[in-house]
């Protein structure tokens, strides 16, 4: 009887066999995927790699949403508040129609100079320590005070529009500079206010600067459609992200999730092999080539 001589090789190559797939049933068992390297499935790995980059944009994306959708909320917030100040600055200038004495229509002009104050610190809000209404130029108060503007206020922001990603390809415009919705041409809350108060100073035209402060404030509550329509898009984008991200999630699970009765079953015939080819090895070794020659 002649012996192989290769035999001690084949069980070798056997025993490395059984180790790299117990390791590798391991593996699967304790990450609870079948995809740990990209040697274990080159094209799952890939699509593993490009969804996980477009998760990595979807949540920097969301993160924008969030913020965005806060400072779209306070800037419609105080444009409320502003149509609320002004509607009270109509009815106070309203009053005034009906007061005949010089002192009486003075002292509603000097409780509309305050509104006009309230109305400045008002335009001038700021989110996160960026002024709303300043176009770009967020890190200036956009309204000042100026003695030499008809108006008695000067606006010192800018008038460009920002334009933020919040998807591949989709961008949202989240501002509206303050000069188109407090002083635009014929809508100007400052210089109507302060023609109310000379209307009153002087006991002229006061009806007529009243109706044009109700037209100005109309227009400013029109405003609000851009940060409603802002909003809805925000949100829309924010649900699609999500439902987007949930199915990346369950294609990682498609593509790389293991199979855990598999995964241990592979793990316990691994094992078994191992056994046998370390028992075949020892048998091997005990016996001498030449106890087999005769």
């Amino acid at each position: 009887m002649r012996v192989n001589p290769n035999s001690m090789s084949d069980l070798l190559v056997a025993l490395n066999q059984n180790k790299l797939q117990s390791q590798q049933a391991s593996i699967e068992v304790a990450t609870g995927r079948s995809v740990n390297a990209p040697s274990d499935n080159p094209t799952a790995s890939a699509l593993l790699v490009q969804n996980n980059d477009e998760a990595t944009f979807n949540t920097s994306y969301l993160k924008t949403l969030g913020a965005l959708q806060n400072q779209l909320s306070s800037a419609d917030a105080a444009l409320s508040s502003i149509g609320t100040v002004l509607q009270q600055a109509v009815t106070v200038g309203l009053s005034g129609t009906a007061t005949l004495t010089d002192s009486g229509r003075a002292a509603i002009a000097t409780q509309l100079q305050g509104i006009q104050a309230q109305l400045i610190s008002l335009a001038n809000g700021s989110y996160a320590g960026n002024y709303m209404f300043a176009g770009t130029n967020t890190n200036t108060p956009p309204f000042v005070v100026d003695n030499t503007s008809p108006s008695g206020v000067s606006y010192v922001g800018n008038t460009t529009v920002n334009q933020v990603s919040i998807g591949s390809g989709y961008t949202l415009a989240v501002n509206v500079p303050g000069s188109q919705i407090f002083t635009a041409p014929g809508h100007d809350i400052f210089l109507n206010m302060s023609n109310l108060i000379t209307a009153l100073q002087t006991n002229t035209g006061i009806s007529a600067a009243v109706t044009s402060l109700s037209t100005a404030s109309l227009y400013v509550s029109g405003q609000r459609g851009f940060f409603s329509n802002a909003l809805t898009q925000a949100a829309s984008q924010t649900t699609s992200l999500n439902a987007n991200t949930t199915q990346i999630g369950q294609a990682q699970v498609d593509l790389a999730g293991a199979d855990f009765a598999t995964a241990a079953s592979n793990l316990t015939q691994a094992n078994i092999g191992t056994q046998a080819t370390l028992a075949a090895i020892a048998k091997f070794a005990a016996n001498s080539l030449f106890d087999y020659i005769k």
